[in-house]
């Protein structure tokens, strides 16, 4: 996958893995990347994934749908996200 402006460089968390740092995406921006490329995933997995981030508490609502206008998903992602809620 090939990301760039805010889609590549917004929601990034810094960890010091073994002495190693490491950038990984949160969760709330790894929801909405599920449905940008739901196509090539499957639209399952980008459900499952907005599930189990609301249901397990990872993330909140708002904060998805911050990271849905930064990839540009807000119109697939709505129908979704009002069904869940």
């Amino acid at each position: 996958m090939r990301f760039s402006g805010k889609a590549l460089t917004e929601g990034i968390n810094e960890h010091i893995i073994e002495g190693v740092h490491v950038r990984i995406y949160n969760t709330a921006k790894t929801v909405a990347d599920c449905f940008k490329y739901r196509n090539k995933i499957g639209l399952d997995v980008a459900l499952e994934a907005l599930r189990e981030a609301i249901r397990g508490r990872k993330c909140t609502i708002d904060e998805i749908w911050r990271y849905a206008k930064v990839c540009r998903v807000t119109k697939i992602m709505r129908p979704y996200m009002e069904a869940i809620v």
